[in-house]
């Protein structure tokens, strides 16, 4: 089991209500549960499925340099980046309008 948090942003209701069954909506879109990993693997296939346009990122407690690993979907402007094997954040700019 470990510590599992989902963010997600601009999401269908049906989404929220499934994540709503396994974790503890803290806020609007902000989930967290202490979970197994085929639980964590089976609410993100539902995530892929269910988000549509809206975007989502889940984070877990692992056992590495970083003491967590994360995963995202959909369109942002915060985009995962692996660097020498850290696995970091990177901004987009800004899109001229």
């Amino acid at each position: 089991m470990s510590m599992l948090v989902v963010v997600t942003e601009n999401v269908p209701p049906r989404l929220r209500g499934r994540l709503a069954v396994w974790l503890l909506e803290l806020r609007a879109g902000v989930y967290v549960g202490d979970i197994s990993r085929r639980v964590r693997e089976m609410i993100w296939r539902q995530i892929t499925e269910l988000a549509e346009e809206g975007n989502v990122v889940m984070a877990w407690a692992t056992n590495n340099e970083s003491g967590f690993d994360f995963q995202t979907w959909g369109t942002n402007r915060r985009v995962p980046v692996d660097l020498d094997g850290l696995r970091l954040v990177s901004f987009l700019p800004h899109e001229n309008q």
